[in-house]
C-alpha cells in the first residue's frame, strides 16, 4: 500500500523542481542567452498544454463510456497542425506583425481595434473557460483521493473541496510568480514556457508507462489484448456519424480558440519556421497520448470492481497491483496535465482582462487620460495578479457549486463548445475583407446566448433553475425554447444540439450583420492588412499627421514600455530620421510603430485609445479610403513612391530648417559671448587696474593705512583669481576639443566618484538641494579617469542647485548597467526643465541655461562636460519626458584601447 504522506512529499518536490526550471530559463531569457530556449521542440511540446486532465485521465473514461469516440479530441488538432499552412502560419505572422497578445486582442484589433468586441470576446473566454479550469481542480482533487482512499494507515479522509482550494491556491501563486513578473512587450513567458515542456515529456513518459504495463504486465501482449478487447463493453459502443464530425470539428476550433492555446501557438512562437515542425511533431505526441487508451480503458473495466471511476484508471490500476513507483508517476502525469493548462490559461486570461477590460475603465476614469502622469505598468501587472487569482477563484467555484460531474469529458465539451462561438469572427476576420464589427458583435452575443441558455447553465442543474420539468417543458411552458430540444428539434445529441445551433445561427448573423453594415476607415484598412498579411507586412497607415508631441509620447510610453525600452524606441527613431536626442517627429510612421509596440503590452484596443487621446484621434477619412480603393496598382505604386520621395524631402528640408536654426542660435550666442567674454575680461582687469593705481599712488603719497592696504590687495587677488578661472576654462575646453589632454586612467568604484562629486558640491547653504541615489547601485568597477568623471558630476550637481525652480528642490542621481560593458547615469531634478527651443544647444560653448547673474559663469560648463566625456570614450545628452531637467551620462566600463572615439 502507498502512504499519502508520500505522495504529498513527492507532489512538493516535484512542485520545488518545476519552480527551479522555470526561474532558471527566465534567468537565461534576462541574460539574452536564449540558446535552445528558443528550439522548435520546445515549441512543440508547449502545445501539450491542449492535453489537460481531461486527455490524461478523462480520455480513458470517455473510451469506457462512449468507445472510440474518445479519438474526436486528438483527431481535431491533428488535422488543424497538419494543415498548418493555411490557418495557423496566417494567425501567427498577424500575431507578429500586429503585436497580438490574446485571441480577444486579434478580434478587437481585426475589427477597428473595437473596444466593445474585445470585453465581449474576453467574458466569453472568461466563463468559457471557468468550467476547464474547474475540470483540472477536479482531476487532482481526485486523484489526491483515490491516494487518500489507499493509505494503508486509514487516517486520511479525502476532502474534494479542500484539496481543490489549496490547488488552485498555489497555482495562483505560481502562475503570479512566473506569468507576471514583467510587463513584457512581447507578452512571452520562457520559464513558464520551459516549464511546461518539461511536464509535458513527464505527462507523456507517465501515460506510456501506465499503457505498457497493462498491454504487457497485466495482459500477454497486444494479442491477447485484442482478444480482451472483443470481450470488453468498449467494443459495444457504435459510432454514430454526426456526433463524431460535430465532435472532430469542435476539437479543431478548440485548438485556435481556447485563449491557452492561442497564448502558446501565436503569441510564445518566437520563429514561425518552428510551426513546420510542430505540424508533424504534434500530431505525433498526440498520437502516443491516445494509443493506451483503449487498452488501460479494456482492463480497468476487466479488473476493478464494478463502480470504479473509469476516469481514474490511470491511477487506481497501478494502485490495485501495488505497483508504488508508476502510480507515483501516474499521479505526477495527472498532476502535470492539469497545472500547465490552469498556467497558461490563467496568463492568458487575465492578461485579456488587463488589457480589455481594467485598461479602459481606468483610461476613461482618469480626467487627463493618456496624459497623466503615474506608471501604468503598475496598474496592469496588478490588474493581471489579481485576475490571475479571479480567474481561479471561478474555477473553484463553478467546481463547488456544480457538484464536480463524474464525467469529465462532458465539462471539456461545454468549456470547447463556448470558446468556439468566436471561431466565426475570427475566421471570417482574417479570410473575409467584407467581415464588420457589427457582424461579429452580433453573432458573438448570438452565440454566446445560445451556448449559454443551451449548454452551460443546465451543467449547474436544479443551482440554475434548470429542473427536469424546466428541461421537458420549456420556460413558460413554450415547449419551442427547450433548452436541449430548440424549436421542436428533439432526439438530438444534447452536446451536438448546442454546438450545431449555436454555432450555426453565430455565423448566420455574422454574415448577415457584415453585409448589411458599412466598416469604419480603421476596419477597412485593418482587414486589409489581416486578410493579405502575407503581401502586405507594413503598418495600416491609419494616423494621420495630427497634433501630438513627440515629448508626450515619450511620457505615455515610458509609462507603459518602462523608462529604458521607451527611451531606446524614442532614440532610434530619431537617429533615423537623422536627428539626435531622444525627440523624434511623431509622424504619422512613428505613431504606427509606437502603436504597435504598446500594443504588445496593453493590447490593440487601449493602445489605440490612448494615443488617439494625445494625436487628437486624426483616422483617415473614408472618402480617402474609397479614393485609394480606386486607384490602379500602377497608379498606387507610382503615388507610394511619390509619398517616400516626398517624405525624403520634407525629411531633408526639415534638417536644414532644423540646422540653421541651430546656426542661427550659435550665431545669437556667439555674439552674445563676445559681448559677454569682453566684460568678463574687462571687469575683473578694469578692478585690478584702478585698484592698482589706488596703491600706487597711496606708495607715493603714504597715506594709506594699513587696514586699507589689506583690502585693496585682497580685492586685486580675488580679481586676478577669477580671470585666471576664466582662461583655465577656455583653455581646458580647447584642449579637450583637440584631444590633446593627458587622461589619468585608473580602476575605481563608480559610487565613490560620485560620492565625492556630491561632498564637493554641497559646500554653502545657499541654493541647498535634497539629493537622492539608489547606493547599492552605484557599486559599479569602471576604468576611467576619476577627477574629470568627478568633474562633470559636480558640475551638473552645481547646475542642478543653481537653476532647479521647484519649491523644493531635488535631485535624482541613478546609475545602472547596461549589460555587461556598458553604464548609465541619470542625474533628473524636480524643476521646470530646459525649454526645447534651447534643448538643442545646451552643450555648445557659452551656452546660459538662465539670466547671466544666477548663473555666474561665462557658460562654459557643458561643453566641458561634453567634451570629458568623449574623451572618456562615453556620451552625455540631455533626457527630455523626465518632469524637470535630466540629463544621461553612457559610459563604457572599461577604457576603449583604441583612444579617443572619432566624430
Amino acid at each position: 500500500m502507498f502512504h499519502f504522506n508520500i505522495l504529498v512529499l513527492a507532489c512538493l518536490s516535484y512542485a520545488t523542481f518545476l519552480f527551479v526550471v522555470a526561474f532558471w530559463a527566465e534567468k537565461r531569457a534576462e541574460a539574452g542567452r536564449l540558446g535552445w530556449l528558443r528550439s522548435p521542440w520546445v515549441y512543440t511540446l508547449s502545445l501539450s498544454i491542449y492535453c489537460t486532465a481531461w486527455t490524461f485521465y478523462g480520455a480513458v473514461g470517455y473510451a469506457a463510456r462512449s468507445g472510440l469516440e474518445y479519438l474526436t479530441i486528438y483527431l481535431g488538432p491533428s488535422l488543424v497542425m497538419i494543415g498548418w499552412w493555411w490557418i495557423l502560419r496566417k494567425l501567427v505572422r498577424i500575431g507578429r506583425t500586429q503585436r497580438i497578445t490574446s485571441v480577444a486582442d486579434l478580434i478587437s484589433s481585426r475589427y477597428g481595434k473595437s473596444t466593445t468586441l474585445g470585453v465581449l470576446v474576453t467574458l466569453l473566454a472568461v466563463i468559457g473557460t471557468t468550467p476547464y479550469i474547474a475540470l483540472q481542480l477536479q482531476s487532482v482533487a481526485l486523484s489526491f483521493a483515490v491516494f487518500g482512499l489507499n493509505d494503508p494507515s486509514g487516517m486520511v479522509v479525502p476532502d474534494l473541496d479542500k484539496t481543490a482550494l489549496w490547488v488552485a491556491a498555489g497555482l495562483a501563486l505560481f502562475t503570479i510568480l512566473f506569468g507576471t513578473r514583467n510587463l513584457d512587450a512581447n507578452e512571452r513567458h520562457h520559464g513558464v514556457v520551459t516549464a511546461i515542456a518539461l511536464e509535458a515529456v513527464v505527462k507523456f513518459v507517465a501515460l506510456v508507462g501506465v499503457g505498457m504495463f497493462v498491454v504487457w504486465g497485466l495482459s500477454d501482449g497486444m494479442g491477447d489484448m485484442m482478444t480482451r478487447l472483443d470481450a470488453s463493453p468498449v467494443a459495444q459502443h457504435s459510432i454514430h456519424g454526426t456526433r463524431w464530425i460535430t465532435l472532430t470539428l469542435l476539437s479543431g476550433a478548440a485548438l485556435i480558440t481556447l485563449p491557452r492555446m492561442f497564448q502558446v501557438i501565436v503569441v510564445e512562437n518566437v520563429d514561425e519556421n518552428h510551426l513546420f515542425t510542430a505540424g508533424w511533431a504534434f500530431p505525433l505526441y498526440l498520437f502516443g497520448m491516445s494509443l493506451f487508451v483503449i487498452p488501460i480503458a479494456v482492463v480497468g473495466l476487466d479488473v476493478l470492481p464494478s463502480g470504479s471511476n473509469p476516469d481514474m484508471f490511470v491511477l487506481t490500476l497501478p494502485l490495485h497491483y501495488d505497483q508504488r513507483v508508476l502510480a507515483t508517476l501516474s499521479f505526477l502525469g495527472g498532476f502535470s496535465s492539469a497545472t500547465s493548462m490552469v498556467i497558461v490559461a490563467s496568463i492568458a486570461l487575465s492578461t485579456m482582462v488587463s488589457n480589455h477590460i481594467v485598461m479602459p475603465i481606468w483610461l476613461s476614469s482618469r480626467t487627463g487620460g493618456a496624459t497623466m502622469s503615474g506608471d501604468v505598468r503598475s496598474v496592469v501587472l496588478s490588474a493581471r495578479r489579481l485576475s490571475i487569482f479571479g480567474v481561479l477563484a471561478l474555477g473553484y467555484l463553478y467546481f463547488h457549486f456544480s457538484g464536480g460531474s463524474e464525467a469529465l469529458a462532458s465539462i471539456g465539451m461545454i468549456s470547447f463548445s463556448g470558446v468556439a462561438q468566436v471561431l466565426p469572427a475570427l475566421l471570417g476576420g482574417i479570410f473575409w475583407r467584407g467581415a464588420t464589427r457589427v457582424g461579429a458583435i452580433a453573432g458573438v452575443v448570438l452565440g454566446f446566448c445560445i451556448w449559454a441558455y443551451s449548454m452551460f447553465l443546465p451543467s449547474f442543474g436544479a443551482a440554475a433553475g434548470y429542473t427536469q420539468t424546466f428541461l421537458d417543458n420549456g420556460p413558460f411552458g413554450i415547449a419551442l425554447l427547450r433548452p436541449q430540444a430548440l424549436f421542436g428539434v428533439e432526439g438530438v445529441d444534447p452536446v451536438v444540439h448546442a454546438v450545431v445551433w449555436s454555432i450555426a445561427l453565430n455565423t448566420l448573423v455574422f454574415i448577415l450583420g457584415s453585409l448589411m453594415s458599412f466598416p469604419r476607415p480603421v476596419e477597412r484598412l485593418q482587414g486589409a492588412q489581416f486578410v493579405s498579411v502575407f503581401e502586405h507586412t507594413g503598418s495600416t497607415r491609419g494616423w494621420s499627421h495630427g497634433f501630438a508631441e513627440a515629448e508626450d509620447l515619450l511620457v505615455m510610453a515610458q509609462r507603459i514600455l518602462g523608462p529604458a525600452e521607451a527611451q531606446n524606441l524614442f532614440q532610434a527613431e530619431a537617429e533615423a530620421q537623422g536627428k539626435q536626442g531622444y525627440l523624434p517627429d511623431a509622424t504619422s510612421e512613428f505613431i504606427e510603430r509606437l502603436e504597435r509596440e504598446l500594443a504588445g503590452s496593453v493590447g490593440a484596443a487601449t493602445a489605440h485609445a490612448m494615443l488617439g487621446q494625445i494625436a487628437g484621434g486624426v483616422l483617415v477619412s473614408v472618402e480617402d479610403l474609397m479614393a485609394v480603393a480606386d486607384e490602379t496598382a500602377q497608379m498606387l505604386e507610382y503615388s507610394t513612391q511619390l509619398e517616400h520621395k516626398s517624405e525624403e524631402l520634407a525629411r531633408t528640408a526639415r534638417q536644414l530648417r532644423e540646422a540653421n536654426a541651430k546656426l542661427t542660435a550659435l550665431s545669437i550666442q556667439k555674439d552674445a559671448f563676445l559681448s559677454q567674454i569682453s566684460h568678463e575680461l574687462r571687469t575683473p582687469m578694469t578692478s585690478i587696474r584702478a585698484f592698482s593705481e589706488i596703491l600706487r599712488e597711496a606708495g607715493q603719497t603714504g597715506e594709506m593705512d594699513g587696514e586699507s592696504l589689506t583690502r585693496f590687495s585682497g580685492i586685486i587677488h580675488d580679481e586676478a583669481q577669477r580671470l585666471t578661472r576664466l582662461l583655465d576654462d577656455l583653455l581646458d575646453l580647447s584642449v579637450l576639443e583637440n584631444g590633446s589632454v593627458t587622461l589619468n586612467w585608473t580602476r575605481t568604484n563608480l559610487h565613490d566618484v560620485i560620492e565625492r562629486a556630491v561632498q564637493a558640491s554641497s559646500g554653502g547653504a545657499a541654493g541647498a538641494i535634497t539629493i537622492r541615489r539608489q547606493v547599492l547601485s552605484e557599486h559599479i568597477a569602471i576604468e576611467t579617469d576619476p577627477d574629470r568623471l568627478a568633474q562633470v558630476f559636480i558640475n551638473l550637481i552645481t547646475n542642478a542647485r543653481k537653476y532647479c525652480d521647484a519649491p523644493q528642490p531635488e535631485l535624482k542621481i541613478y546609475a545602472r548597467r547596461i549589460g555587461e560593458d556598458a553604464i548609465q547615469i541619470d542625474f533628473i531634478d524636480n524643476g521646470s526643465g530646459i525649454a526645447k527651443d534651447k534643448q538643442a544647444v545646451i552643450f555648445e560653448k557659452f551656452s546660459r541655461l538662465t539670466d547671466h547673474a544666477k548663473a555666474g559663469g561665462a557658460g562654459l560648463g557643458l561643453a566641458i562636460c561634453r567634451e570629458i566625456m568623449v574623451n572618456l570614450g562615453g556620451t552625455i545628452s540631455y533626457l527630455p519626458g523626465q518632469g524637470g531637467a535630466a540629463f544621461r551620462l553612457d559610459l563604457a566600463r572599461v577604457r576603449a584601447r583604441s583612444g579617443r572615439p572619432s566624430g
